[in-house]
């Protein structure tokens, strides 16, 4: 045993004499005076926006910059700037309700790219062995002001009981967060009345084929116009709640219930034409897009 630790120590004493003082060394020098991984402390911290796209291609060097600038052209489109379209019949629906039974329909086609389109809207509703309630088409240009929303502009067409009429439009639409789908719209007809659109709905998974969607409008006017039926101020609210399964994404039937009131003055006329202020119907309908 005094042999073995004689052997350790004789093994131990070079080890204690190659320790280095690290305390009188220049870290400075070394380049150790602080962490490499931490940014240095002068350095500049990019500001505003950002930096132009290059001009100068290395490629043009080699072969011919017009063959370059049509590959990198295509490259480009088909990256992200094609042209796409797509029509969204959101509701076509059979509506039971107390009295006479309806229908009603609400749809959406646009065509362009990420950033500009051109859309088209329709709504509109109706009772079965009668005339054309009301109905609406626009026609709009939509720029992407953001990844979420698109802001739009344009016209609106209305024919249906009651005169016809035109209307400049502008609104926006998108995805507000946690998912709700929004819009809001603000009309001047030709004659000069004004009138503001707000929509919300929100789709709640309930299995991978099977949503419920709770869906809201409201819409005010600024002044009266007696020949529409439309009162000063809050004129009507409609709510639904619709519940549909999606055999595919692009084909879904759905049930549901769907509660409108006219508000006010708008209220007024409708009883003094002799109809009821509000009605409840339950629908079944299609929702269907390609």
């Amino acid at each position: 045993m005094r042999m073995i630790a004689l052997l350790l120590l004789a093994a131990a004493a070079p080890v204690q004499a190659q320790t280095v003082d690290h305390s009188q060394m220049d870290h400075g020098a070394m380049g150790h005076a602080q962490n490499p991984m931490a940014p240095a402390a002068d350095a500049a911290i990019p500001q505003g926006t950002a930096p132009p796209a290059p001009t100068d291609h290395a490629a043009d060097a080699l072969y011919d910059p017009a063959a370059m600038a049509r590959a990198r052209a295509a490259m480009i489109a088909e990256g992200g700037g094609m042209t796409y379209s797509q029509w969204m019949l959101d509701r076509l629906e059979y509506r039971a309700g107390k009295g006479a039974d309806g229908y009603a329909w609400e749809g959406e086609g646009w065509i362009g790219g990420d950033i500009n389109r051109f859309a088209v809207k329709s709504e509109g509703e109706g009772a079965f062995g009668g005339s054309l309630e009301r109905a609406e088409v626009q026609a709009l240009y939509s720029r992407a002001i953001d990844p979420w929303f698109n802001l739009q502009a344009g016209v609106r067409h209305d024919f249906g009981e009651g005169p016809d009429r035109s209307y400049a439009v502008i609104g926006i639409d998108g995805l507000a967060p946690y998912w709700f789908e929004v819009g809001a719209e603000a009309f001047l007809s030709t004659r000069g009345d004004a009138h503001l659109r707000l929509e919300a709905s929100y789709d709640q998974r309930i299995t991978q084929r099977l949503i419920l969607q709770p869906a809201a409008e409201f819409n005010l006017a600024a002044q009266a116009v007696p020949e529409l039926g439309i009162g000063a101020g809050p004129s009507d609210i409609e709510l639904g709640l619709r519940l549909r399964y999606e055999i595919a994404r692009e084909f879904a039937p759905y049930v549901g219930v769907n509660w409108e009131r006219k508000l006010g003055d708008t209220a007024d006329y409708a009883r003094a034409a002799g109809d009821k202020p509000s009605a409840t119907s339950l629908v079944i309908g299609l929702r269907a897009w390609f």
